[in-house]
């Protein structure tokens, strides 16, 4: 009876812990999955609550996953304590400092505007690829490299999402339940009308459920392949051989970058328009935006010399 009573009050706090996290339009699947774990753990232990004995026997169960994964299933259980702790003073917390730390994320590897002239080329000439393929991982490349999307946005998009006469997606939903419109440039607006012209009809669905990218007909691609597609067709285009490949995601990266570029050749004021940039994006700051915008070599550059046109004639003959 008293291991069931404590669970109920774990019970209680974790069905608060949840819906505070979810009012700020956070997802928390992952996390719900982590608790739900160690709670299953707690009951065939006959855990009274959790201790550190408990919590430090419960993470060596999975000590062979991955990184990733044992940070966020260990710093969920830390933060779920450490709100747990404000009404209940004298629950267990572990100790920040003897958590997995999360490994430094890899840089990414910029994608140029004549490396994807390459690829497009090296999908016209690939005789392994059938041709309603070729169209679709075209016009995923383009959206993915002019627009910024997600690889989860881009595979979920609809025919009713598409407008291309204004040539504006529709996002709908997306991480931190955010939807919005994107704009797409000129080029990238003539791409889609031209992939949306030569698509074939998908008979049994209704136009507005009908996904814009199609493995089969009535059949939309599903997020996890269309990233094993495009990556195939990184890895045999040959554009990145002997060197390290171009995650999907880094298609992403690219296009945040390329908007600062331009803005640092534009003389842009950077301060209004990282803003517009974060909305376009999808995020829910600047802060997460910042993430993308790496200062690679070229960026720097581009810097360097935009500060030496506002500020060079004040520093005269260099430094002592």
């Amino acid at each position: 009876m008293r291991n069931t009573a404590s669970l109920r009050r774990w019970d209680a706090a974790v069905t608060a812990y949840l819906s505070s996290r979810r009012a700020l339009g956070r997802l928390f699947h992952k996390e719900e999955v982590a608790l739900r774990h160690i709670r299953a753990y707690m009951q065939r232990h006959q855990a009274t609550d959790l201790t550190e004995g408990v919590f430090d026997s419960w993470r060596q169960q999975f000590c062979q996953l991955s990184t990733s994964t044992r940070v966020i299933r260990e710093r969920t259980v830390y933060k779920f304590c450490r709100y747990r702790r404000r009404t209940e003073h004298h629950c267990f917390c572990p100790d920040p400092f003897s958590l997995t730390r999360q490994r430094p994320h890899p840089l990414p590897i910029l994608i140029e505007h004549v490396q994807v002239r390459r690829l497009f080329k090296h999908l016209q000439q690939s005789a392994s690829i059938r041709s309603r393929r070729r169209a679709v991982l075209r016009i995923s490349i383009v959206l993915l490299y002019t627009a910024g999307l997600r690889i989860s946005e881009l595979a979920h998009l609809t025919l009713e999402d598409v407008d291309a006469r204004a040539g504006v997606l529709r996002i709908r939903e997306s991480k931190f339940h955010k939807s919005r419109w994107v704009p797409l440039s000129r080029s990238a607006t003539i791409e889609l009308r031209r992939y949306l012209a030569a698509r074939p009809a998908d008979a049994g669905t209704s136009s507005g459920m009908q996904r814009l990218l199609c493995a089969a007909p009535g059949r939309g691609y599903r997020k996890d392949a269309l990233a094993s597609s495009i990556r195939c067709v990184l890895r045999s285009s040959g554009i990145w051989a002997g060197t390290k490949r171009p995650r999907v995601h880094d298609f992403r990266h690219s296009f945040a970058v390329a908007a600062l570029a331009r803005w640092y050749r534009c003389d842009a004021d950077l301060q209004t328009q990282l803003p517009r940039l974060a909305m376009y994006m999808g995020h829910v700051s600047i802060a997460s935006t910042a993430y993308y915008l790496r200062l690679m070599p070229h960026v720097i550059a581009l810097a360097s010399r935009r500060f030496e046109r506002s500020y060079g004639a004040l520093i005269q003959g260099g430094a002592p």
